[in-house]
């Protein structure tokens, strides 16, 4: 077996193979990841953002553009709610962190704030990395990273992260701050932003634990992120401390469950290539190389969802309808294999899910043949 270096520099070459000549990767970031987390089953997914492929530009060369995305107008509203919440070192920031999450300690007056400027991914990595180290080594005092980089291993690559901020509280623990834009009407905000809020500060958390276990000793990464959000209909900032125990377990989990991307990108053909540059014919053939898990959860998550929804409608698979029906119907595969089970034209009668179809059926046609006339409506 090549050494790990070596190993890694065929990797690297063969991505970029993939990605195309003189393309440049697009960086992963935590959002993709829970994505790509909440669907460990999909090939596709982790071979192109392995390999650094812009989905979006090639959902478009495929004749499927997406949708999936931040308008411009909330990228720009975002983008100003967190000067906001940052203004001034960080005071506000800070003062709603001891208020939600720290209200033992010491309130936080004269925070430090360390330059995490550096040149590159790995430079700032390593930049935020120090500026921790630093932090840990002297307790008592409040510390506010802004923007710092993280690194985690993903499926044998590196994925760098920029979580909104890192704060370092004076027991030397460290919490996770996610800044965004929707409001918090009364104190709670829309369950499913949350949910989504709280999947990808759980990236976060695992990033920061890797830096803290080379630590001796390990500080603490709190499980409690902070949340800030715009305060009803205004825009002053408020916070709400998140737990996301159950993400981060979840997260983890499925991570360490992605095949690794050096295995899949073994069993593609030579010559295989992602670029958007490509004809039409021979991208279709390059994508459709790689196996993908469509659910319609992929709507809300993946840059490629239409031209997968496509093909699973193509294929007659049930897993189009859903991951709870998919998980109903046991070996029942395609829609067509449903719909003759439950007519009884197929399917053995034994099985409990041929069964349940063959029922439903049957009360579906009783209800439709005892049901009272339409009345046509009065004129």
């Amino acid at each position: 077996m090549p050494p790990p270096r070596t190993r890694e520099k065929a990797l690297r070459h063969r991505l970029a193979e993939l990605r195309g000549p003189e393309v440049p990767p697009k960086a992963l970031d935590a959002r993709a990841l829970a994505a790509l987390a909440a669907n460990p089953g999909c090939r596709r997914r982790a071979i192109l953002d392995g390999a650094g492929v812009d989905k979006a530009a090639l959902a478009d060369a495929l004749g499927s553009p997406s949708a999936f995305g931040q308008s411009q107008f909330a990228f720009v509203r975002g983008n100003a709610f967190e000067a906001k919440v940052k203004a001034g070192g960080g005071a506000e920031l800070l003062r709603l962190a001891h208020e939600k999450l720290d209200r033992g300690a010491e309130p936080p007056a004269g925070a430090r704030v360390p330059d995490l400027t550096a040149q590159g991914p790995q430079g700032r990595t390593a930049r935020t990395e120090l500026a921790l180290r630093e932090a840990a080594e002297a307790p008592g005092t409040w510390t506010l990273l802004d923007h710092p980089m993280l690194a985690l291993d993903v499926a044998g690559s590196s994925a760098f992260l920029e979580p909104d901020a890192v704060v370092v509280h004076p027991d030397g623990s460290w919490t996770v701050v996610e800044i965004k834009s929707f409001p918090m009407l009364d104190g709670a905000a829309d369950p499913a932003k949350v949910g989504a809020a709280a999947r990808q500060s759980a990236v976060y958390v695992l990033a920061l634990e890797q830096v803290a276990a080379r630590l001796d000793p390990a500080p603490r990464v709190r499980h409690r992120i902070l949340l800030v959000c715009p305060k009803d209909f205004s825009n002053l900032p408020t916070a709400s401390a998140v737990d996301v125990r159950r993400q981060r377990a979840v997260t983890a989990r499925q991570l360490d469950r992605l095949t690794r991307i050096e295995e899949i990108a073994g069993t593609l053909p030579e010559g295989t290539c992602f670029s958007p540059e490509l004809p039409a014919e021979r991208l279709t053939e390059a994508v459709e190389s790689v196996p993908a898990t469509y659910a319609p959860e992929c709507l809300s998550a993946c840059e490629l969802a239409f031209h997968c929804r496509e093909r699973a409608r193509a294929q007659d698979i049930v897993t189009r309808l859903g991951r709870p029906v998919r998980a109903e119907l046991g070996g029942l595969t395609t829609i067509g294999e449903v719909l003759a089970a439950a007519r009884g034209e197929a399917g053995d009668p034994d099985d409990p899910t041929v069964a349940a179809l063959r029922r439903a059926a049957a009360l579906r046609a009783e209800a439709l043949g005892t049901a009272a006339p339409e009345v046509a409506p009065c004129r």
